[in-house]
């Protein structure tokens, strides 16, 4: 392939470079998905959106990046990566925005779509051009590191972005921020990254990627649904939709006979222990703890009182702890071997939620610092290494279809950890709250609606804000241990399922892909 043998002769700095433009652009997607988080107690006084609509905001990006990856995937390989990702991240300023300057609830949430819209052509992007950039074995191992360690101190560092932002601005300006930040990848993206593509694609399977957005929709919806309204014919039918579609998509992806229309799925990939190993704990990792921090923002600023700075900046332990760890990945991976390293990773994380659900009904603040420390560390670890693993697990020539399930599995548990986890704590508040039979009518449907709510609604109603937040803690602190159970799963499943033997041993086993 011509294209590929240009690639094969960039020079070292050129290679280097061109990693520095996709690790802006990653972590530009990683750094959008957490920046909201601070911002949700100012955009509701504002905007006056329901708790359904928090949730919205905060789950539709991931959830719409989740839905088209793969089909993006495809399309880059049939139109050129580097063209998919100019032309997505184009978008993706243009849809920032139109965020950024929503008059309501509704438009920030279309905005919030379309943004993902366009984060799913820039993430498949991104690890297939480091796959053809860096034809060295070893050399693209570093490269992926790099890549993985940005996309995690990215949505770490995102709490941080956001309230040293909101500290001076309005809300929309942790979208603002991202327009500049776009010119400047776009420009360096023409001069530095070369084109690749796929020599030999096949067709795009149109309802392929109608089902595989059929099965999400209705999920994330229905649950949703379920929350506000309960289990009623709504619920059911969305439910099952997604069920149907989702079955539908798998059989079409194993049954697909034409040669000249390619599957988006290769399912079979799932037959490979340490594959679907790694996929599963990364998703239920980061399902687990998406799921508590869209929430943890709310609860420093809304029940410690901590300004949007004050609050990013209590989020920081976890965040150094989350970047330090790129440091240590290579003495866990020798001493413990990578699977057992990722449980590890895994299980320090559990412990560090469940110290996190201990400290929140603490008043000093100290306590929670340290509880922040092992669950960023554990992250950081698991994290940079599923990436690794996925990679690794397969042969060469499938890693293009392994990354995309990967990357799939990653966003839709963004998605359904914001949706499920997020909708448990709604739930437990309204559960855990007594409202006063003196509070009118209208105060109390704001009140029993969420915590951000109660406190704009009756902010002169003292003792009904304070019950407010004691009831959110609650719901909070179970959560939390819910999160922490299933991120324990997922190292009980990482230690089992991916092996753990030394690094240069599984090269050489699997043909020297790792």
């Amino acid at each position: 392939m011509p294209q590929t043998a240009r690639t094969a002769e960039m020079s070292a700095g050129r290679r280097w470079a061109a990693l520095a433009v996709l690790v802006l652009a990653v972590g530009l997607l990683a750094i959008d998905a957490t920046v909201l988080y601070l911002a949700v107690p100012s955009l509701t006084r504002d905007l006056a959106p329901t708790s359904t609509q928090v949730l919205w905001i905060g789950d539709v990006y991931s959830l719409a990046i989740a839905g088209l990856l793969i089909t993006m995937g495809t399309v880059a390989d049939r139109i050129g990566r580097k063209r998919l990702l100019l032309i997505g991240a184009s978008a993706f300023g243009a849809a920032s925005a139109l965020a950024a300057l929503a008059p309501s609830a509704e438009v920030l949430i279309a905005a919030r779509l379309l943004l993902g819209v366009a984060g799913a052509t820039i993430m498949p992007s991104t690890l297939s051009l480091i796959r053809t950039i860096f034809v060295d074995a070893h050399e693209r191992t570093r490269a992926i590191a790099v890549w993985s360690a940005a996309a995690g101190a990215g949505a770490a560092v995102g709490p941080l972005v956001g309230g040293a932002l909101l500290e001076h601005f309005w809300w929309g300006s942790v979208f603002l921020v991202n327009v500049p930040v776009v010119v400047v990848l776009v420009v360096a993206g023409l001069v530095l990254l070369p084109e690749s593509r796929d020599p030999a694609p096949g067709r795009l399977d149109p309802m392929s990627a109608a089902l595989s957005f059929a099965t999400l929709m209705p999920l994330v919806y229905g649950i949703k649904h379920a929350v506000s309204d309960g289990f009623d014919p709504v619920t059911i039918g969305a439910l099952v939709v997604a069920a149907g579609s989702g079955v539908t998509f798998i059989r079409r992806q194993r049954h697909l006979r034409d040669r000249s229309l390619a599957p988006l799925l290769d399912i079979d990939l799932f037959r490979i222990p340490a594959f679907s190993g790694a996929v599963m704990a990364n998703f239920i990792a980061i399902f687990a703890l998406t799921g508590l921090l869209f929430f943890f923002s709310q609860y420093l600023q809304l029940v410690r009182g901590f300004s949007p700075l004050v609050a990013g900046l209590a989020e920081l332990p976890a965040t150094v702890a989350s970047i330090v760890v790129v440091v240590l990945v290579g003495t866990a991976v020798a001493r413990l071997g990578r699977g057992r390293a990722i449980a590890a990773g895994l299980g320090s994380t559990a412990i560090g939620m469940v110290a996190i659900a201990a400290a929140e009904g603490n008043d000093r603040y100290v306590w929670l610092a340290l509880a922040l420390v092992p669950a960023g560390l554990g992250v950081g670890l698991a994290m940079t290494l599923t990436t690794d693993a996925v990679v690794s697990s397969v042969p060469p020539a499938r890693s293009g279809a392994a990354s995309a399930i990967s990357e799939t599995a990653y966003e839709l548990g963004v998605a359904l950890g914001v949706a499920i986890l997020g909708s448990l704590v709604s739930v437990g508040y309204r559960a855990r709250l007594t409202v006063p039979e003196d509070v009118p009518g209208d105060v109390r449907a704001y009140v029993t609606d969420s915590l951000a709510s109660a406190v704009v609604a009756a902010g002169d109603r003292p003792d009904v804000v304070d019950a407010a937040r004691e009831a959110f803690v609650g719901a909070l602190q179970t959560t939390c241990l819910v999160a922490a159970a299933l991120t324990l799963a997922a190292a009980v499943v990482a230690w089992w399922l991916i092996p753990s033997e030394p690094a240069d041993r599984l090269a050489a086993r699997s043909g020297g892909h790792a």
